[in-house]
């Protein structure tokens, strides 16, 4: 999956425009990824493990790998207070 995104630093992400529609498109991929945003919250708080995230903005799939601070009804918050909104991320790992 890796080879279709561009990989950047999480501190370009704040510079990234999101458009507003859902990348995913079943119930079930959401319903995964919701586990996955939570398991890689507990492996940035408790493990201080650095996950990838692969998601897309306004212009093309990008992925980030970092530590996952907090998930929102509707964002990622990343370390230094970046933000992916969760209906632009395909999955992470």
């Amino acid at each position: 999956m890796e080879t279709n995104f561009e990989i950047i630093e999480k501190e370009h992400i704040q510079t990234l425009k999101f458009p507003s529609n859902e990348v995913l498109n079943s119930e079930d991929e959401i319903r995964q990824r919701f586990i996955d945003l939570n398991r890689a919250l507990y492996l940035g708080n408790l493990e201080h493990s650095k996950i990838k995230i692969f998601f897309e903005d306004n212009q093309s799939k990008k992925v980030v790998e970092t530590t996952v601070w907090a998930v929102t009804d509707h964002r990622v918050i990343l370390k230094q207070g970046f933000t992916i909104p969760i209906h632009r991320i395909y999955m992470s790992a």
